[in-house]
């Protein structure tokens, strides 16, 4: 129940002009930031949903701008990759003019000195930094550089020439994820792609006793594989050929010990985990050891790098040995130039990937802007609509206000 007075009218008249600006004035408020929501009591469930599509909205902007620096490592890597591939083409060329056996020993040195400057471009195209300082090819230990040279003297030669090339970087590559915890790798470790031979590992240590004391695990090739009290080597085996790495293990017929062979071309790494000792009692590691120079002396291991197969093939020029040169050498010189082209199909593989993963963020970016906008932007004709009827409203209000209050204090100065 209202009471009547004589202040009503005005009191009336006052709280319409009061509601009537402020809803001019949130109006105004909406169409100056485009966003209807200036508060969230303003409409809590649209709130909700503007808040989520927001945050959305800006993984997927960190998703494109990830596979956009993924692009520009694999256009990086690959112009590497391909320009190793084409020295090797040379030095398989070299290596078909020395097994012709038409040179002299003086001819084959002269073609050994070629070999050897190919194989140093070699190494500085595996060593490359990137536009942005990291080693292309270390893996995740992006700022180390992956291949160490190690001279010394060689048969035939006047001065110190690479005698090996060893691996200081990671098994692993860095990944960058590219969607909703979907995430690509955009490193390349340098002892997979400058690799020659599948490499295989044989223990001559009798593993056919072997029973684990603990529960522990070992790495192979970066993968953990587990290994539970009583395991004998058999279970060994199966985990290691049902881990996913790229490794067929088996037991030698002769010696009973534990070979490993690796299924594509790459550099073999086993490490124990902290606190076990899997790999070392079956005498493949020495201990307290890091990968991948770690095995034990009683392991004879084989297939080599790129590097080792130009090394041997320098080394036999250099001692015009051709039957060498016509025989093992191109065989490996064969198989590198075949993982090198490998290689570089999966680094393009990757690039076509990421780039097709980039035209799907685009295309989400927009629907996921145009339903935040309907969620939260304002419609800007209607705004301006009512904004226009709420001053005409005001305008009457204080016209009608202006003629109830026309009296003024001359009226009683008479």
């Amino acid at each position: 129940m209202r009471r009547i007075s004589s202040n009503l009218q005005h009191d009336d008249i006052q709280a319409a002009l009061r509601r009537q600006e402020a809803r001019t004035g949130n109006l105004n408020n909406q169409i100056s930031n485009h966003r209807k929501i200036q508060n969230l009591r303003d409409d809590p469930l649209a709130a909700g949903h503007a808040v989520r599509y927001q945050s959305y909205l800006a993984r997927l902007e960190r998703f494109e701008t990830n596979g956009k620096t993924a692009i520009d490592r694999f256009s990086f890597a690959e112009g590497n990759v391909n320009q190793s591939l084409q020295i090797m083409h040379r030095v398989r060329e070299l290596a078909l003019t020395g097994a012709h056996g038409t040179f002299t020993p003086e001819d084959m040195k002269n073609i050994a000195v070629e070999v050897d400057q190919l194989l140093q471009e070699l190494v500085q195209n595996a060593n490359v930094q990137g536009p942005d300082g990291s080693r292309v090819f270390a893996g995740t230990k992006s700022f180390t550089e992956p291949f160490e040279t190690v001279l010394g003297d060689v048969d035939g030669a006047g001065n110190p020439l690479i005698r090996e090339v060893r691996y200081n970087g990671s098994v692993q590559g860095s990944e960058l994820e590219i969607d909703e915890l979907g995430f690509l790798e955009a490193g390349f470790p340098g002892n997979q792609t400058f690799w020659a031979e599948q490499q295989t590992l044989f223990s001559e240590v009798d593993a056919s006793a072997f029973i684990a004391k603990t529960d522990s695990s070992f790495d192979v090739d970066g993968i953990r594989v587990p290994v539970s009290a009583g395991d004998n080597v058999h279970s060994i085996i199966a985990k290691i050929n049902d881990s996913g790495a790229a490794v067929k293990a088996y037991l030698d017929p002769v010696t009973n010990g534990l070979n490993m062979e690796t299924t594509d071309a790459h550099q073999l790494w086993l490490s124990d985990s902290p606190g076990g000792d899997t790999l070392s009692s079956l005498g493949i590691i020495k201990t307290n050891q890091r990968p991948p120079y770690n095995l034990s002396p009683s392991t004879k291991i084989s297939g080599g790098s790129l590097f080792d197969t130009v090394i041997a093939l320098r080394d036999a020029l250099m001692q015009g040995d051709q039957e060498a040169v016509g025989s093992r050498v191109l065989g490996s010189l064969d198989a590198g130039i075949g993982n090198l082209a490998t290689r570089l199909s999966d680094i393009g593989s990757r690039y076509e990937r990421t780039k097709a993963t980039i035209a799907r963020l685009e295309v989400q970016q927009i629907n996921t802007t145009a339903a935040e906008s309907r969620e939260a932007d304002i419609d800007f004709t209607k705004a301006v609509t009512d904004l226009k009827m709420y001053e005409l409203a005001q305008q009457a209000t204080l016209s009608t206000a202006g003629k109830l209050y026309s009296n003024t204090l001359l009226n009683y100065m008479r």
